[in-house]
């Protein structure tokens, strides 16, 4: 089952009747967003391009990348040279992850194409295994771009933000710690993460 607006509508009641915080949340400040992204090669490199900096740098390094091809793929991508890369707002560690990336689908140690027809754990394990890409690039990926209803990205950091002043814990939760909460947010925890992240953005005073 992929997320839709429908199956979002679903895992939000659920998640609503079994958590009170949850609840809370969805009633101040509505649904949130589907957050859908087009899967494939791009968005891969979107993703890896936010790790640990912020949505709004990582958007306009992607938005230079896009105006600097006609069309991105992993053949156009290492055309690229490292000069112009950097330039976009690539790292160097960013650059050989996103070659890598790239040189692994084009010579079939990765194929996007397949990961919708596998289970979560299969995925997952087709996703790391490529250099660069860890389990916080691949949880996005399928939370976002593979709709799966309970990925559960455990190293985010404004999830655990979010979770913190939600639950009001004393200290911000480690990834391992947040695994072991989101157990009550099962199958849901992609809604979840949903409602937290809404929570994060929408209510940001309250942090």
């Amino acid at each position: 089952m992929m997320l839709s607006q429908i199956t979002l509508t679903e895992g939000l009641k659920y998640l609503s009747d079994r958590d009170p915080d949850l609840a809370v949340i969805l009633d101040d400040l509505g649904a949130p967003p589907l957050w859908s992204r087009e899967p494939g090669f791009g968005t891969l490199i979107c993703i890896i391009l936010e790790q640990q900096v912020s949505l709004a740098s990582a958007r306009a390094a992607y938005e230079r990348l896009l105006a600097a091809v006609s069309l991105l793929t992993p053949e156009s991508f290492l055309d690229i040279d490292d000069s112009l890369l950097k330039r976009i707002g690539f790292s160097r560690q960013k650059i050989s992850y996103s070659r890598h990336l790239a040189q692994s689908i084009i010579d079939g140690s990765l194929n996007l194409e397949t990961l919708s027809a596998m289970d979560d754990p299969a995925a997952r394990a087709a996703l790391v295994k490529i250099k660069g890409i860890g389990p916080w690039t691949a949880e996005i990926y399928l939370l976002m771009a593979l709709g799966r209803p309970d990925a559960w990205p455990r190293g985010d950091l404004a999830l655990a933000v979010a979770v913190q002043k939600v639950k009001c814990l004393a200290a911000r939760p480690t990834p391992d710690t947040l695994e072991e909460m989101s157990t009550m947010w099962r199958p849901w925890r992609a809604v979840a993460a949903r409602l937290f992240w809404h929570y994060y953005l929408r209510a940001p005073k309250q942090r």
